[in-house]
């Protein structure tokens, strides 16, 4: 092989890997974003055993997704190793010249379809995370006043949250429904 023909090679398997690469994130973060919008729907629906199912996929697909960023390091290795930069300073811009014009088109725009998806699939996890907390903050407001804790939650005893006494008359328990007339 002459000198001339050997940043060629890389190049002509660096574009079709990027955009194969590429296509593999915007699938798994499309199921993602399927489990995450399932997930709300739980949340929502208050179905416990659909929200523990939703958790358990989506550590699945994060799972998968380790599998992506290997690759993902691997094409930044090789394209910086072209580029004679570490692969950690390697962007979509410097690898694009790297490659043909078509192939640094598509991988710009699926690249570009890439980051509004994880924008929504960060959207979504952010509101079931805060929908989370409001029922999660309901059930102890509900289990404080069935056990007739004014402010200390679970703790044992007349004790408030940070184990300092409740006030007696704090601790009386409240009726959810009094049916004494």
């Amino acid at each position: 092989m002459t000198a001339s023909l050997l940043p060629a090679a890389p190049a002509a398997t660096l574009g079709p890997a990027l955009i194969a690469h590429l296509d593999d994130q915007l699938a798994s973060t499309s199921r993602l974003l399927q489990l995450v919008v399932g997930q709300s729907t739980a949340i929502r629906d208050r179905d416990v055993d659909a929200v523990l199912a939703s958790i358990a996929e989506i550590q699945g697909e994060m799972e998968r997704r380790a599998g992506l960023e290997r690759v993902r390091s691997e094409l930044l290795a090789r394209a910086g190793g072209a580029l004679g930069v570490p692969a950690h300073v390697v962007t979509l811009d410097a690898i694009c010249t790297l490659i043909s014009p078509a192939d640094a088109a598509q991988a710009r725009a699926r690249s570009a379809e890439l980051r509004g998806m994880l924008g929504e699939v960060g959207r979504q996890h952010q509101a079931n995370r805060i929908l989370m907390r409001q029922e999660l903050a309901f059930l102890e407001h509900l289990t404080r006043l069935l056990g007739g804790e004014e402010h200390g939650g679970y703790a044992p005893g007349g004790r408030g949250l940070i184990g300092a006494p409740v006030h007696p008359a704090a601790a009386s328990p409240h009726r959810v429904l009094d049916l004494q007339a």
